[in-house]
């Protein structure tokens, strides 16, 4: 990537000030507010900004004379890139939830898992073929589809949800390391540790990500593999289900649902890590790589989560390890060998720095997003100001690391798949003649108002909520479902029927 990493030293503001541009009636039209920094904090982004491998752009529209030469070795990057954040134990957790939390054997908690995750994987595939057409970043794009103000919406929710992501990686890192140190170490430390791994990476952009994601797999599937080895023979492939049939249906639903709501988590950052691709790459090339490198990744993971889930009941070790931690349990995988074994459960713990980098990386590209402010904010200010805020969350709910997971599946998967719908729905019906002019990425005049994605988008929070079964809240639908978290699907249902008429009226009366 030095190619973007030159168009980025090309493209600094004026060290004396922090400008915001907006276009307020077309193109040649613009408006300019420029806020001035102390001069203390101007000398230091410029000399930040100087550093070599650092990626000055924020939010601004990549052009497309700007953008990288189509090559291989670029594709195999990206695909690499997705399988790398995402073969991490954070998402190991989640193929826990199948034997441990919904009574599922092995086999039904299997087949949710990869089917799940495959639905999952196409949705965050689809919402990435955005970024080389656009040259725009995810929550940049959503003002196509939701209007200018409406999309702050879920930019705001994306942010949410990258923190509580990486906030799970750095609990559960720390869980790690703390026992592979045999309690030497204090899950603070780790925790420590793996937010200042990630901030340092984070806080240099684009550039430093890739390097770092294209060799980070390489350990982590080396030592994953070892952990099958070693794990694998006390696996109960055997283990079945337990209820009776309705029971077991609606935790069926509910676990396939959850492998949907993980990788689907991506698709509000999908887009980011495509913008210096040519404007011309294939559609369907982008979404295959994303998907083959999502899908090879959260199988793997989902399907290790679930074989020591159902060892837990017949290995003692490992359910008193799971009763210190979820980190703790991972390590006794390794329990057969020895010093080796530690090595092993340090290099997981390690893992999930992956994960964390590019969550938090479109965390801050969300901050800007949110308006002229938040965009006069430098990108690495924003990484440092999201680090911070992982490492506190992370500190506080470094004991109760299911309840965290629990408490964010709702946005984890709810209002993301109610936002592709829209995507969905807006890009085969309403604009497949008209097309979209990505230069006007801040023509308020240009963009829709929003109307009806933004009444579509609380119809389909409606529904959800009554098809909610959390922990904290059990939906009218859920209920009468037998117990099932169909929240997602119903949401979803609303979305789909709510959206096309609204659409059509908001065209009629506004043209836009």
């Amino acid at each position: 990537m030095t190619s973007t990493n030159d168009i980025e030293k090309s493209l600094k503001l004026d060290p004396g000030t922090i400008g915001v541009k907006e276009t307020t009636s077309d193109e040649e039209t613009q408006e300019y507010t420029t806020l001035h920094a102390p001069p203390y904090l101007q000398k230091l982004n410029t000399r930040i900004e100087s550093l070599a491998g650092f990626e000055a752009r924020g939010i601004t529209r990549v052009l497309p004379e700007e953008r990288q030469q189509p090559s291989l070795a670029s594709d195999i990057q990206v695909a690499i890139l997705w399988f790398s954040a995402n073969v991490s134990v954070n998402n190991l957790a989640a193929g826990l939830f199948g034997p441990l939390v919904f009574n599922l054997g092995f086999l039904d908690s299997a087949l949710c898992a990869t089917f799940g995750g495959l639905i999952g994987c196409v949705s965050t595939g689809y919402m990435s073929i955005w970024g080389p057409v656009s040259g725009n970043r995810t929550m940049v794009v959503m003002r196509y589809f939701m209007g200018y103000w409406p999309s702050k919406i879920p930019c705001f929710l994306n942010i949410v949800l990258m923190v509580g992501y990486c906030t799970i990686d750095c609990i559960l890192g720390g869980q790690m390391l703390s026992a592979v140190s045999g309690g030497g170490m204090s899950i603070v430390v780790g925790i420590i540790i793996v937010s200042l791994v990630n901030l340092i990476v984070a806080v240099f952009g684009m550039g430093l990500f890739h390097h770092y994601e294209k060799w980070a797999w390489i350990p982590q599937v080396l030592v994953l593999f070892i952990l099958v080895g070693s794990a694998g023979p006390h696996f109960n492939a055997t283990l079945q289900s337990i209820g009776d049939n309705r029971t077991v249906n609606a935790n069926r639903l509910s676990f396939f649902s959850l492998c949907v709501y993980v990788p689907n988590s991506w698709s509000g950052a999908a887009s980011d890590y495509y913008v210096y691709y040519p404007e011309k790459t294939s559609r369907l090339k982008t979404f295959l790589l994303t998907l083959t490198g999502l899908w090879v990744s959260f199988t793997l993971v989902y399907m290790l989560g679930i074989g020591l889930g159902s060892g837990i009941a017949t290995n003692q070790a490992w359910a008193d390890a799971n009763g210190i931690s979820t980190g703790a349990l991972v390590v006794a995988g390794y329990g057969g060998l020895a010093n080796f074994g530690r090595f092993c459960g340090a290099v997981v713990a390690l893992g999930v720095i992956a994960n964390s980098i590019p969550g938090t990386y479109s965390a801050a590209l969300g901050c800007q997003v949110m308006g002229r402010y938040g965009k006069a904010v430098p990108r690495w200010v924003w990484s440092c100001v999201m680090v911070l805020i992982e490492l506190i969350c992370a500190l506080a709910g470094r004991d109760h690391l299911f309840l965290v997971f629990q408490n964010l599946l709702a946005l984890m998967g709810y209002w993301v798949e109610i936002m592709v719908c829209i995507v969905l729905q807006e890009h085969l019906i309403f604009r497949r003649m008209r097309g979209f002019d990505w230069t006007r990425w801040e023509d308020k005049k240009y963009l829709p108002l929003g109307i009806a994605a933004l009444i579509s988008f609380l119809l389909g929070w409606l529904g959800s909520v009554l098809g909610m079964y959390q922990v904290w809240y059990v939906g009218t639908l859920a209920k009468l479902a037998g117990g099932c978290d169909i929240g997602v699907w119903v949401g979803c249902g609303f979305a789909l029927i709510s959206y096309p008429p609204l659409r059509w009226l908001e065209l009629k009366r506004f043209g836009r």
